[in-house]
Formats: structure tokens, C-alpha cells, sequence
């Protein structure tokens, strides 16, 4: 079987870490002003850093540079284009046709990774893009799985396929969506998107001979989220996946947390290390169930089972599985004392349940936090809220454990 890739995202060098911990084999990551991400916190020097760590530690980063670009942007973007010949990633996923003419011209020795913006659809579209010095196409999440498998088999050999396997949907086509730039001046297409299809809307009809007398369509308090697409999840097709050839598996969600970076990279690297270890026992309710500790959307299949699947909407516009949330993440470890430094992220206190997630063992640890200390007094303390970023208390912890496993609190 071939050996497929896991790609995380990282919005920073610190979630970089993280992702790279829980079982990715790659990740990728950008600068908030040339990707589609603004608000992810990395810059020039963090970028560099992921890089050169990702390297030292035989792993892959991909840099997005996947904005659609104005003409005053591609000064940025020789620049950049610069730096990227300078510190070789292992590819550039990039979608606008201008920019792929500035990165071959200032950064020959970088691999084109054409992205999903690009809307590719076809063996038609993907071989446009390979002649033109596209190594890997990152698929349109619209493709079902009988397009996907007429395309793997008919692609020349040396061209890559990635698919997403799990996180937010765009309702648009592609992610090419102009709602949120007309909703509130703000352009998805540039990463600075306002999510807009998440916000919930009231509804009204007029009647077309009396304009203006609207007659509200009933929903509930909140209104309806009429455009907001549930979460992908393709955990129990993962080795239908595998099976097709598929040489990356995508997960979104450079935004994200680190608990949830953890938790469900942690899943689909155990998932897809058993099936390749033992493919007759794959059980993907084993899996999922995990999944479903994470705070997200409903999940769906989107169209990779069926074009004519209905069940993609979340028009609740809620978030599920709030069972459990962040508790903290471990910053230092004292094996002879069993005592870890946690950098809480949610209120701790003693007769907790606790879940220490593990690098690579799909079920967490679980035990109740018996004593907590003050990580600077060494006294005893009941409980502890976060009250400035980066607050840390003193627990005990049942095995031994290392800097940055993630622990998840059970809130009920």
C-alpha cells in the first residue's frame, strides 16, 4: 500500500509544533497578508522557523500564497517569492495564474502545489495546471469519489493528488465566494473573509403585486443559517481513500485551536496507521466517536459519496459536542515528581476529569485532577481560572508525559 500523507494546518509556529506532535506528516502555513488566512499569527520570521524545524525533524511545510492578487500586491509577492527561493519549502500552494508566473520567474527551485481556489474539477483542468508547473492539484472538494478515481487513473504518473478529508465547508463553489466582500467590505478572495455564510438571517416574503409588505418567514430566535455548510468528515471512507492512491489527505483549519489541531490529527494518524497496519479491522466508529469529542458543526460527507447528498446544511448555525473543552497544554514535566507545569486554557479544579491526549494512541488518558498547586508558591490551590494569557498551575500527572501533549476537560 502506498504510503499516503497527513497535511495539518498551522496558523502559527507554536500550532506547527503541535501538529507536527500529534502525527502530521506535513503542515501548511502562510503570512496573514498573502494567504487566504489574515488572522493567522504568522509572519516572515515565524515562517522561516517553521521551515527550518519542520526540516530538522524530516517533516514538510507547504507556504500558501493562494489569494487572488490585486496589481499593487505583487511587489509583496516578488518578495516573498524571494524568500521562499531562499528558505525552500517543500511546495507553494498557490491559485492565481499571475502569481505562478512570479514564482516560477523568482522561486524556480520551489514545487507548485495549484490549490483548490483554482476550481479543479477535471483531468482536463489538472493537466492544464501540470503543463503548466503544477506538481500537485489540490482537488475541488465538489468532486465525488468516481471523479476522483477517474482521475487518479488517468494523470501522468508524477502528478500529485490532495483531497480534504476534514473541517469547514465553504458554501461557495471552491471557496470562491463574494458574500462576505458585499456583506461587509471584506474579501475572502484576499483572506480577510467575515463569515458571512455562518451568520444567522431573518426571512421574509413579499408578495410580487405588494411591494414593500414583508411577512416574516417563522424560524426560531436566532434566525436561520441559510448558508452555512456543516464540517466534512471523510473518517469512515479513509480507506476507500488510501485504496484510490491519494497521495495527501487534507485537514482544514488554520484557525483552529491547538486542542483541536491535537485531537483530530491525533484521530486520523491513528486511523489511517491501523488500516495501513491491519486493513481488514478497519473500524471507523472507533475513530469518529473521538472526533465527536471536538467542539464543530455537524459533520458530512459532502458529495464524495453521492452528488445528489441533501445532508450538507447546518441551518441551526450551531456548534455540537460541547461535552468537553481545552483544559490545558503541558509547557514542562518533572518525571521524578509527576508533577506538570499546565498552561491552563479553561478553569481547572480539583475533581476534574481530565483527558491527557497521547501523540499517536487514539484513546486518551483519562484521571481526576486530585491536587493542584500555585506554580509559584507551591501551595496547595482548589481551582484556577485564566486571567492572563499564558496562566499556569502545578498538577500531577498519573504517567510520564512531554511538552506540549494536550489535556481535555470534561465539562459535564
Amino acid at each position: 500500500m502506498k504510503k499516503v500523507e497527513l497535511l495539518a494546518p498551522a496558523g502559527s509556529f507554536e500550532k506547527a509544533k503541535i501538529a507536527f506532535l500529534y502525527g502530521a506528516d506535513a503542515v501548511y502555513c502562510g503570512t496573514s497578508s498573502l494567504s487566504l488566512r489574515t488572522r493567522a499569527d504568522m509572519g516572515n520570521e515565524e515562517l522561516v522557523k517553521t521551515v527550518e524545524y519542520a526540516h530538522k525533524i524530516g517533516k514538510k511545510v507547504y507556504v500558501t500564497l493562494n489569494i487572488f492578487a490585486w496589481d499593487e500586491k505583487y511587489e509583496e509577492i516578488i518578495e516573498m517569492a524571494k524568500i521562499l527561493e531562499k528558505i525552500k519549502p517543500d511546495g507553494v500552494i498557490v491559485a492565481d495564474g499571475g502569481i505562478v508566473d512570479v514564482l516560477k520567474e523568482y522561486a524556480p527551485s520551489v514545487n507548485l502545489h495549484i490549490s483548490t481556489q483554482a476550481n479543479i474539477v477535471s483531468l482536463h483542468s489538472a493537466n492544464f495546471w501540470y503543463k503548466n508547473g503544477g506538481k500537485r492539484m489540490v482537488m475541488a472538494r465538489e468532486l465525488n469519489k468516481e471523479q476522483l478515481k477517474y482521475i487518479m487513473a488517468n494523470k501522468p504518473k508524477d502528478m500529485e493528488i490532495e483531497i480534504f478529508i476534514h473541517g469547514a465547508i465553504c458554501f461557495a463553489f471552491s471557496g470562491r465566494c463574494f458574500l462576505s466582500d458585499f456583506m461587509s467590505g471584506r474579501s475572502a478572495n484576499l483572506g480577510d473573509c467575515a463569515q458571512s455564510c455562518r451568520w444567522s438571517y431573518n426571512l421574509y416574503a413579499e408578495e410580487k403585486n405588494n411591494p414593500g409588505n414583508l411577512m416574516p418567514i417563522e424560524t426560531n430566535q436566532y434566525g436561520t443559517s441559510i448558508f452555512s455548510s456543516k464540517d466534512l468528515c471523510l473518517i469512515k471512507e479513509i480507506p476507500e481513500i488510501i485504496d484510490m492512491g491519494v497521495d495527501s489527505l487534507k485537514i482544514e483549519g488554520r484557525l483552529k485551536t491547538e486542542y483541536y489541531l491535537a485531537s483530530v490529527i491525533n484521530v486520523y494518524r491513528t486511523a489511517i496507521d491501523d488500516y495501513m497496519k491491519n486493513p481488514n479491522e478497519y473500524d471507523y466508529k472507533k475513530y469518529l466517536k473521538e472526533l465527536k469529542k471536538v467542539k464543530t458543526r455537524g459533520l458530512t460527507t459532502f458529495y464524495f459519496n453521492d452528488r445528489n447528498n441533501k445532508d450538507i446544511q447546518e441551518y441551526s448555525g450551531r456548534q455540537y459536542n460541547e461535552e468537553y473543552e481545552f483544559g490545558g497544554k503541558i509547557v514542562e514535566y518533572n518525571k521524578d515528581k509527576n508533577l506538570a507545569v499546565i498552561e491552563i486554557k479553561n478553569k481547572l479544579k480539583v475533581g476534574d476529569e481530565l483527558e491527557l491526549l497521547i501523540p499517536y494512541v487514539l484513546e486518551p488518558l483519562k484521571f481526576q485532577i486530585n491536587k493542584l498547586y500555585d506554580v509559584d508558591t507551591r501551595e496547595k490551590i482548589n481551582y484556577i481560572s485564566p486571567g492572563v494569557k499564558g496562566q499556569k498551575v502545578l498538577m500531577e500527572i498519573p504517567v510520564d508525559c512531554e511538552e506540549n501533549w494536550i489535556l481535555r476537560r470534561k465539562r459535564i
